[in-house]
């Protein structure tokens, strides 16, 4: 019912700066029709044409036929794995992410009206591109010097076998983090680096910890409710391109929270920071922009 909500402020905010077509992923709840049957906007909103399995790869692939239709904009509800997967299809599509997840270091903390307003602003071309947006960073997963998947976020070398359970719990099993975003203030393994060093949204580097049985102690929100400490016994910042090799195979790979790529022992595995991330629309960065322009305002 939240994201109802939600999403009918967005989409007044879209409809009144000049959208009028939107297209959506459509879900089990029916979030987005229950939104729009319950408002009166001056947009068609529309279905895609696809079978949603209840998967993550249903948002990779909504954002790809996305892309592929022309959409100007994807806006994303959701945490980090959402936008990791939306990321993985969305191509050059700017993206204006939502927070409505779990771990919610990637996404903005953004009331849907003003989301709907700076997507729809950025849609419209009303604004400059250049001005309202970045480009975003990512930890690429190489296999023998492959490129095999990506996060937005954080790399955990897990001690397991198998993905089984998504979350990532135990931080026993932790061994190595890879991380292109560390906050303090943030939920989940972000927030470990974030008692380190700082890693912001726009800079080109990353940040590489192994923890262990002893070392600098570090406490830190490593989930909602749940608040660890960990000993970090080695650290460093790594700069664009720099490969960091996972040592502990067989083993899994936490993707932004989620256990979610298994390792195998015969093949080897880097991680590596890489410029190309997705484009993000910036709420703040998007107003302020239509405030200099002056597209939402008149001067007598």
């Amino acid at each position: 019912q939240e994201k109802v909500r939600i999403v009918r402020r967005i989409l007044l905010g879209l409809s009144e700066m000049g959208v009028d077509r939107i297209c959506f992923m459509p879900d089990y709840y029916g979030i987005v029709g229950r939104a729009s049957g319950e408002i009166e906007i001056d947009a068609h909103v529309f279905p895609l044409e696809f079978t949603a399995t209840g998967e993550q790869e249903d948002s990779t692939q909504a954002a790809r036929l996305m892309r592929e239709q022309g959409a100007t904009c994807i806006i994303v509800l959701g945490g980090d794995g959402t936008n990791r997967a939306v990321a993985k299809g969305s191509g050059e599509v700017p993206i204006l992410p939502v927070s409505t997840g779990t771990n919610n270091v990637f996404p903005f903390m953004v009331e849907g009206t003003i989301a709907g307003m700076a997507a729809g602003l950025v849609a419209c071309e009303r604004v400059i591109m250049e001005e309202c947006s970045f480009r975003s960073t990512k930890i690429e997963v190489l296999v023998d010097g492959e490129e095999r998947d990506l996060a937005l976020v954080d790399v955990v070398v897990y001690d397991d076998i198998f993905t089984g359970s998504k979350a990532i719990w135990d931080m026993g099993k932790v061994s190595q983090i890879f991380l292109n975003r560390a906050s303090a203030d943030s939920i989940g393994l972000s927030s470990i680096g974030g008692q380190i060093h700082c890693i912001g949204p726009e800079e080109p580097r990353a940040l590489y910890l192994e923890l262990g049985k002893k070392g600098h102690l570090v406490v830190a929100a490593v989930a909602p409710g749940l608040i660890e400490k960990v000993f970090v016994q080695y650290q460093r910042v790594v700069e664009i391109g720099e490969e960091i090799e996972i040592r502990s195979a067989p083993c899994v790979l936490g993707l932004d929270g989620e256990r979610d790529f298994e390792v195998e022992s015969q093949k080897r595995t880097t991680l590596r920071v890489a410029r190309d991330g997705p484009r993000v629309v910036d709420v703040s960065r998007t107003m302020k922009a239509a405030m200099k322009s002056g597209v939402l305002s008149s001067i007598a």
